[in-house]
């Protein structure tokens, strides 16, 4: 993200897996004009014109995907993640990815995948306070395993081919583990990013060595080696941990120290309230230990595609 992606050129390997987000833009029905419904949090807008779209807090994303792309006339555009919010799994990035794709079909506009991207991208960046790298919002759209570079404003998008067996494993042999989300996670992008443009050497030192990271993933995913792979999640994980002291939360450490102790290969956190570990094997003694900890086990199936509508 920037100004790191701007300066010096940012890189992330992002595998897109099997949890969505839904949009339904249902046209027509009784006055208030306009309803807004996000099912899974229980929380609804009405109001008789777009202009009464505030960004106050309350439904952000839906008011400002709408006020990019209208819709005239009557509608209830309902939403629902199979993710909670602050999971660190891409949730916003994939939820911005739909709205644009259901907009823009109401509005008979064809988008290609980059462009649905580029523009979910801006609709996140314009809610208040927004500040987010793009790397979810491609990974929403395009679907698949991708090395995504990043100088902005370009983004450079490679397929990462897998091995068919070896990706089959890699999927059985991941344990996804969502914790609770500290509130003000967002504050540690702030203060990490803040130190980078002030010149902080231990966070700038941290920030290219998890672009190398990346780099020497895309080695280990291409040349089948799992073990590689768990080494280099361990490596980030001591990276990311070095940006800034809110990066390891009392939850995930309950759950880190429970998943390594049940064998774990390597591991890392995810975003404020997940994380992911390698397993030298089956995953059940670590789910329930992971559980035992009080995390939650997300089921890993990889998604081909991207985001879809109809």
């Amino acid at each position: 993200m920037p100004p790191f992606s701007a300066r010096e050129g940012g890189l992330v390997v992002n595998a897109a897996i099997r949890l969505h987000a839904h949009v339904e833009l249902t046209l027509g029905g009784p006055p208030p004009l306009i309803r807004l419904v996000a099912e899974d949090l229980g929380e609804r807008v009405e109001c008789v014109n777009l202009g009464g779209l505030v960004l106050d807090g309350t439904l952000d994303p839906l008011k400002a995907a709408l006020r990019m792309f209208p819709v005239l006339g009557t509608f209830t555009l309902t939403t629902r993640c199979d993710v909670s919010p602050g999971a660190g799994l891409g949730r916003s990035g994939a939820l911005d990815v739909a709205l644009v794709a259901a907009l823009t079909r109401a509005r008979l506009e064809r988008l290609d995948a980059r462009d649905l991207a580029d523009h979910a991208w801006r609709v996140e960046a314009g809610q208040a306070g927004r500040r987010d790298g793009k790397q979810d919002h491609y990974a929403a759209a395009l679907g698949g395993i991708h090395r995504f570079s990043f100088r902005d404003p370009d983004v450079g998008v490679e397929p990462l081919t897998l091995d068919p067996a070896f990706a089959a494993a890699l999927e059985q042999q991941l344990l996804l583990v969502s914790t609770p989300a500290p509130r003000g996670s967002g504050d540690v992008i702030t203060r990490v990013m803040d130190a980078y443009e002030r010149g902080d050497r231990v966070v700038t030192g941290a920030l290219r060595a998890m672009k190398d990271v990346a780099e020497a993933m895309v080695a280990a995913l291409r040349g089948a080696d799992l073990a590689r792979v768990a080494t280099l999640l361990a490596e980030h994980w001591r990276h990311q941990q070095a940006l800034d002291p809110g990066a390891r939360t009392e939850p995930m450490a309950r759950v880190e120290r429970a998943i390594t102790d049940a064998g774990a290969l390597g591991g890392k956190a995810l975003g404020a309230g997940s994380m992911v570990f390698v397993l030298p094997g089956e995953r059940r003694a670590a789910a329930e230990a992971a559980a035992a900890a009080g995390g939650t086990v997300l089921p890993v199936a990889w998604a081909t595609e991207g985001v879809r509508a109809w």
